[in-house]
């Protein structure tokens, strides 16, 4: 009807506004031949005709838009059709599912009479069902799935009195709007009396809704992931020394940055005795939740060994716990060591860490010492037996474990950190600073040779320094 109108209104006012221009144009461009066109004996008035037109063109639009404002409203506003174009109206405000379920009830329950059933066929299940007979009967829904599956095609379609199709609205005694995936339900008796303008405004209505509410829904639900992520990454640093002991001649100092808010690397420092420091750094294959996990399972294992002198027995123990989470491709290498300060010694295992390294000093300055890999890596092929390495230590010794994100950084060129000289003059130069000093000297190299980029993985170290 409202469809019908508009076309009419439309028709009706152009066909005035043509009467009106012909009639002006007549009377302003009288009698004129085309050789007056040449001379432009009647430039003036062809040009307030040709003003005009644009001047009726402009009438003609606002013409139109006033019938058509007062064709909806007495159409689309008015009688039973009211309803739908209320309820169409404000689920444009509508943001969430409790303001749509609150919308159905004030609008179509308790005004327009209706009975409503929501459903999310991709799981049918029943999201909304009003509280009442018609749509609350098992056996009716059993009736609507069967004949509505999730395959059903996109629309509005009619409902006859036993619930299948009808094409005609006046036959029908309800509707239901297939979109993307979720089939909306209204039994109603008098349908046939909405106009069929609204349902194409509710269909298009209710998909922007649905697409809105799902939108918002992510964003929660990231919102709410980010906060667990965060609670997590807390759960990770609490695992991690929050302040390096004190522990005679030796000076420790750390640095822990995750590339995500949760990271595979880790570090630990646990004074055994006076003279004895178990220190320990690894990385943890991949990143992310998984990662996260075993790096705290590696942790707490080395906590709770009780001989934490036995580096076989604790490596053969990390070994086992990561093989039990049965993760498939998740693998930890790491570096473990006893520092003595008495016998003046390191013992270690390095199982598979690339940059441990001892920098003393020499009569022709700073060398660099490294403790070798001699342990494959740990929690994913079978380990028979762990060696244990010794090294000599001496008065201002500096022990360096890093993960491979210090090293393995690239410049523009594509070059490992590693591989340069300036990495290990560095090394050298910054070696009679104190731990702290030490590793923010490295720290800066690295995002300076990075080119303050986007960095792509964590970045641990962990420095000790024997004091004479």
């Amino acid at each position: 009807m409202f469809k019908a109108r508009r076309r009419i209104g439309l028709t009706l006012v152009y066909i005035l506004l043509s009467l009106i221009f012909l009639s002006l144009a007549v009377f302003l461009v009288p009698q004129t031949k085309i050789n007056d066109f040449v001379d432009y004996s009647n430039t003036f008035p062809t040009t307030v005709t040709a003003v005009l037109f644009c001047v009726l063109i402009m009438i003609a639009s606002t013409l139109y838009s006033m019938v058509r404002l007062h064709l909806e409203k007495s159409t689309m506003r008015s009688g039973e059709t009211a309803f739908l174009t209320e309820f169409t109206d404000k689920l444009r405000l509508c943001y969430s599912m409790e303001d749509f379920y609150n919308l159905i009830a004030d609008v179509l329950e308790v005004k327009a009479d209706c009975s409503v059933l929501y459903i999310n066929r991709m799981t049918n299940y029943v999201l909304y069902n009003s509280p009442n007979r018609l749509s609350s009967d098992p056996a009716r829904m059993e009736l609507l799935e069967r004949n509505y599956s999730i395959d059903w095609g996109e629309g509005t379609f009619f409902l006859g009195e036993n619930f299948g199709i009808v094409s005609k609205s006046r036959k029908s005694r309800g509707f239901f709007i297939s979109s993307k995936g979720f089939h909306f339900f209204v039994f109603c008796r008098y349908t046939k009396y909405f106009d069929m303008e609204v349902f194409p405004r509710l269909y298009e209505e209710l998909g922007r809704f649905q697409l809105r509410a799902e939108t918002i829904s992510s964003l929660s639900e990231i919102s709410e992931l980010s906060k667990e992520w965060e609670q997590l990454a807390e759960t990770q640093r609490a695992f991690l020394p929050q302040r390096m002991p004190e522990v005679e001649r030796v000076k420790l100092a750390a640095y822990f940055r995750p590339l995500i808010n949760v990271s595979g690397d880790y570090y630990t420092v646990l004074p055994i005795d006076e003279h004895k420091t178990l220190v320990m750094l690894g990385d943890v294959s991949g990143k992310g939740l998984a990662a996260a996990l075993v790096m705290g399972l590696v942790m707490n294992t080395v906590k709770i060994k009780e001989n934490k002198e036995d580096l076989p027995g604790m490596i053969m123990a990390i070994d086992k716990s990561i093989k039990d989470m049965h993760l498939q491709d998740k693998y930890t290498v790491l570096f473990i060591g006893i520092i003595d300060t008495q016998k003046m010694t390191i013992r270690y295992v390095n199982a598979s860490m690339s940059d441990p390294i001892i920098v003393t000093r020499s009569p022709d300055g700073y060398r660099i010492k490294s403790l070798s890999s001699n342990c494959p890596i740990v929690g994913i092929i079978p380990i028979d037996e762990v060696e244990v390495s010794e090294q000599r230590l001496f008065s201002g010794d500096l022990i360096m474990m890093a993960s491979d994100g210090v090293s393995e950084v690239m410049n523009a060129d594509k070059v490992e950190l590693g591989d340069t000289q300036l990495f290990t003059d560095t090394i050298k130069k910054s070696a009679s600073k104190e731990p702290r000093e030490f590793i923010k000297d490295i720290t800066d190299l690295v995002f300076s040779y990075n080119a303050d980029t986007r960095l792509h993985d964590d970045l641990t170290m962990l420095v000790a320094k024997i004091q004479g």
